[in-house]
């Protein structure tokens, strides 16, 4: 059986502690491969690498950099295919969908390929007589980076490649359940001539975290995951003295008002709703029917939700895979078994010829669904779409600003006075009109909102080249003769 090892100062490694972790293939529920799980000794060895490393690659030119970053996304891009094909495997997701995530992890690197620009500071002259005042950034040092199961590429793709070009080394610790296409990467970045040691994979369990958030060689963690698990991590980790950005849950909303076009906003939702099994933290999971848009664009959700072929990610004609695990499974289902809404659209007992040991749930919709209730309250992370009715525009905006979590929204009008109003009133960090899914282009943050996110930085973009580098502000004097003029009294312009 495949093993797969750490990647530790540019080579893989088996690790010390000898425990592993099993890698199943949703589509069959079978083992395909082990990974090993780090102690905090391998944790310490990762550390050490990358600390060793720092120094050197703080001192590399930023053209330098750039070019590396150059390589690797050439790499990246002529490799999507087989990038994704372990995603696939790994995740269940449809290759297509794989693909898709790695584009846009891709688009990051394309983001960092401009670090020369990004970093550069700015200057003052004369801000006192024959006094100059600049600024500029500096990279912090050993950063790491705990990424989810949902996205195994894109998500580490929107840490690691800012970190790095900004003059930073990385130790990410992916998910345990997905992790070949981090070390697809790393191998990449070694043959684009990243020095070893820069980027470090350390897999496994909660034993991996806590080593990571609790030591002193890491001075910045980066987090994407449940809510629960990103207060403990931001809670660890701040307390420990590192910098911290760690992004939670979303129960993201979509609002449909009656002017909206149905037949376009049901094709966008159930794309958005079922897409990767609904298995995406910016998946809607919450659909804000209002008034007489109700009868009708349930109507037309649980046409198209029926109409969806569900199989192994590999088939071609799959538009979703299975659930990444048989404990994910269960727990959706549990959440259908249990809700009082109307069950439009049953996914449960899913069968998928030839794929009796996969993880399947098919696309269900349920109607009528409360606030109160769990399906509403919980992020079931699967393939549910709940339709909430409201009377009026303002019932709307009152219900998503209500809710704990603000990671994603969307608004489906025709209308720019209603959309505009939305934008502006909705307490969401990132919002879409007639777009189901506002993941915002690299080139600006990710990030959202109350219980999406804790601390006070979003991930790429500007917003991630601040959270990697900390500012230092020069104030300087070549005076041609021998000051006399010093005063005791503060110092102020002149």
């Amino acid at each position: 059986m495949r093993e797969i090892g750490h990647w530790i100062g540019g080579a893989e490694t088996p690790g010390t502690s000898g425990r592993t972790g099993p890698i199943f293939q949703p589509a069959t529920g079978q083992i395909q491969a082990r990974v090993a799980y780090a102690d905090p000794a391998d944790v310490d060895a990762a550390v050490q690498a990358a600390a060793k490393a720092a120094d050197a690659w703080r001192e590399t030119s930023l053209v330098a950099r750039a070019r590396i970053m150059f390589a690797f996304r050439e790499l990246l891009h002529r490799n999507i295919d087989a990038v994704a094909e372990a995603i696939t495997d790994e995740h269940g997701k449809t290759l297509a969908d794989a693909r898709g995530e790695v584009t846009r992890g891709l688009e990051v690197v394309e983001f960092a390929c401009g670090i020369p620009h990004l970093l550069k500071g700015e200057y003052s002259d004369q801000v006192s007589t024959a006094v100059d005042a600049y600024s500029f950034r500096q990279p912090l040092g050993v950063c790491a980076g705990v990424t989810p199961f949902n996205f195994p590429a894109m998500v580490p793709l929107w840490m690691h490649p800012v970190a790095i070009a900004a003059g930073n080394t990385f130790v990410l610790k992916p998910s345990e359940r997905d992790p070949s296409a981090s070390m697809l990467v790393a191998k990449f970045y070694a043959e684009a001539g990243l020095p070893a040691g820069v980027f470090n994979v350390v897999h496994g369990d909660k034993v991996a975290v806590e080593a990571l958030l609790d030591h002193p060689g890491v001075a910045a963690v980066s987090f994407v995951g449940s809510t629960p698990i990103a207060k403990f991590v931001h809670a660890r980790a701040t307390a420990s003295g590192k910098r911290v950005q760690a992004l939670g849950g979303a129960k993201n909303h979509a609002v449909v008002l009656p002017d909206a076009d149905l037949d376009t906003a049901a094709a966008e939702l159930t794309a958005a709703g079922y897409g990767s099994a609904g298995q995406r933290c910016m998946a809607i999971s919450v659909v804000v029917a209002v008034a007489e848009a109700a009868d009708s664009l349930v109507e037309r959700l649980a046409t198209r939700a029926a109409a969806i072929k569900v199989g192994p990610g590999r088939a071609a004609d799959s538009e979703m895979g299975p659930l990444v695990t048989a404990e994910a499974a269960a727990r959706v289902s549990g959440y259908v078994e249990r809700s009082d809404a109307r069950v439009v659209v049953d996914g449960r007992n899913l069968a998928v010829p030839g794929h009796d040991g996969g993880y399947w749930v098919g696309p269900t919709l349920l109607d009528g669904v409360t606030p109160t209730s769990e399906a509403y309250t919980d992020e079931i992370f699967g393939p549910v779409l709940a339709v909430v009715r409201v009377e009026t525009f303002e019932e709307a905006i009152a219900l998503i600003n209500a809710n704990p979590y603000g990671n994603g929204v969307a608004i489906f009008t025709t209308s720019g006075a209603a959309a505009r109003r939305f934008t502006r009133e909705v307490q969401v960090g990132m919002v879409g009109v007639n777009v189901p899914i506002p993941v915002p282009m690299a080139f600006y943050s990710f990030g959202g909102w109350k219980d999406s996110l804790f601390g006070d930085t979003h991930v790429h973009g500007a917003e991630g080249i601040r959270f990697y580098t900390r500012a230092k502000a020069v104030t300087s004097r070549w005076p041609e003769s021998v000051s006399t003029d010093a005063a005791l009294h503060f110092p102020t312009a002149r």
